[in-house]
């Protein structure tokens, strides 16, 4: 499979996703930081094959990249069509996205959103 957002691996950096997204946790909204924390982890597991690493490096790239198809700046509007890109990404690496990788990304949410609804994350699971 040809991974479309190649062009932005170089972007990612584990530095760059953490200030990105501790940054803009709140504006980006519970599934959009859900979704990039399924991803970030599912990259971390060894079993996770260089392809499917491959398209979260481009995938994550593209959400730090400080210029894609809607700015960031616009709340909700400005972040739609990097949750669209998560979610392809997602559901192309969605074997790799285990139990343990949804415990980590929801143990990390819960630090940003403190009363996020569940029925969000649930409705990003079932992508999956």
């Amino acid at each position: 499979m040809k991974n479309p957002f190649k062009p932005y691996i170089r972007q990612f950096s584990e530095s760059k996703f953490w200030e990105k997204i501790s940054h803009f946790a709140q504006q980006a909204g519970v599934k959009t930081v859900y979704s990039a924390l399924l991803l970030f982890y599912a990259y971390r597991r060894k079993e996770t094959p260089t392809w499917a690493k491959s398209i979260v490096l481009g995938t994550l790239g593209y959400l730090i990249a400080p210029f894609d198809a809607l700015p960031d700046l616009t709340p909700i509007i400005g972040y739609t069509d990097d949750l669209g890109v998560l979610s392809f990404g997602l559901v192309t690496i969605a074997c790799y996205i285990n139990d343990n990788v949804r415990a980590k990304a929801r143990e990390q949410l819960g630090k940003w959103f403190k009363d996020y609804q569940e029925e969000d994350l649930k409705e990003v699971d079932a992508r999956l």
